[in-house]
């Protein structure tokens, strides 16, 4: 009886470890999938801050062809991450990225719903950390983006976005308490236009091809009182050149303004997050325009795994500013890369970025867990 028990321990040991094995090299194997098969990628979130307590959830990203046959048609994508915490904060976003087939219809939307704490520094490109302001943020927002291609690589489209917030001051006497507009929270409603041209080989790693968006959204005064009515344009331009068999270049330009006579402070343009600006914390530059530019090299040395180095510059400024092209802020970093799934080119990234080091201040710095590139 020992020696048959002994027997199958050993046989679930060999199982266990042959298993591993296999598990190893498909994780870094060098071939592609050419089925074109829908692929599915979880991720757990864990972390700590002293705000939030200790944070749990789980992210995931779910990618599909519409029509498999046809090796143009881009892959669609959804993600969703949802965490929560010990002191009772939550964070729960979805989003969607959808083509049909060939490509003649694009659709995006977004749904993001936020009970988090975050720290507030005042408005405009010279913050400094000693008015850190925490707050508490509870935040609805949802929009919804459709384009339709007609004429080649062109897509106009239309959009339609809500927006709710409200805030919570945790530091009675801090800068939060100072003359800022609709300062308790409120809500906006967007309707827009779009208009952009794409060349790209890829949505997801692109290796050559050109991207440029421009949008404009209106927000009518349908909620009255110090909400927002006014109007906002983004324009998103990036390029990408192939230098050789596995190095990419990617270049990127971001411009965002909001122009109204009431522009509650939490729609003004913020500068910092895991695809723009990496390294600073987010919001703490924010003003009526937001213009940034970033450099990025792609080295793939791996069909599974691929190393970047980035660098950039940005700034926020009001819109009385006649200074523009001074006082632009520097970050740069490096960050690692996991395809998924190689053929579709989606990964999970992890990125360091840095920032400057401002006069009494930690030099800024941010680590970033994300999925797909950052642009």
């Amino acid at each position: 009886m020992k020696k048959l028990a002994l027997t199958v321990l050993i046989f679930c040991f060999v199982n266990v470890a042959f298993a591993q094995i296999g598990f190893i090299k498909r994780i870094f194997s060098n071939e592609k999938d050419t089925t074109r098969k829908a692929s599915f990628m979880p991720i757990p979130v864990f972390g700590y801050a002293q705000e939030t307590g200790f944070e749990f959830g789980l992210g995931s990203i779910y990618s599909f062809y519409v029509d498999k046959s046809d090796t143009l048609n881009r892959s669609s994508n959804f993600f969703g991450a949802a965490s929560y915490s010990t002191k009772k904060t939550y964070n729960v976003t979805l989003r969607g990225d959808a083509w049909t087939k060939r490509n003649d219809l694009h659709f995006i939307g977004e749904m993001r719903f936020k009970n988090m704490p975050f720290n507030f520094y005042g408005i405009g490109n010279n913050t400094s950390h000693i008015d850190e302001d925490k707050l508490v943020q509870r935040m609805v927002k949802v929009q919804f983006d459709a384009e339709k291609a007609f004429a080649k690589n062109t897509y106009t489209g239309i959009s339609l976005g809500f927006e709710n917030y409200k805030f919570t001051d945790q530091e009675a006497g801090g800068i939060f308490n100072n003359s800022l507009r609709d300062k308790d929270g409120g809500s906006v409603l967007f309707v827009g236009l779009s208009q952009s041209y794409d060349t790209r080989n890829s949505n997801n790693y692109p290796t050559k091809g050109f991207f440029g968006r421009i949008s404009y959204q209106y927000a009518p005064p349908i909620f009255g009182g110090e909400n927002f009515t006014g109007s906002q344009i983004k324009v998103n331009i990036r390029n990408f050149w192939s230098l050789a068999p596995k190095v990419v270049l990617g270049v990127q330009g971001l411009y965002h303004t909001i122009q109204s006579s009431n522009t509650s402070f939490y729609l003004l343009p913020q500068m910092g997050n895991d695809e723009m600006m990496r390294g600073y914390y987010g919001g703490r530059y924010r003003d009526e325009n937001f213009l940034a530019a970033q450099a990025e090299i792609r080295y793939r040395f791996m069909e599974r795994l691929g190393m970047i180095v980035f660098g950039g510059a940005g700034k926020v400024f009001a819109n009385e500013e006649t200074q523009l092209i001074k006082n632009f802020k520097p970050n740069y970093g490096i960050g690692g890369r996991y395809f998924f799934d190689p053929a579709k080119g989606l990964s999970v990234r992890l990125d360091y970025g840095v920032g400057e080091k401002r006069a009494n201040e930690k030099r800024q710095s941010g680590f970033y867990i994300s999925f797909a590139e950052a642009f």
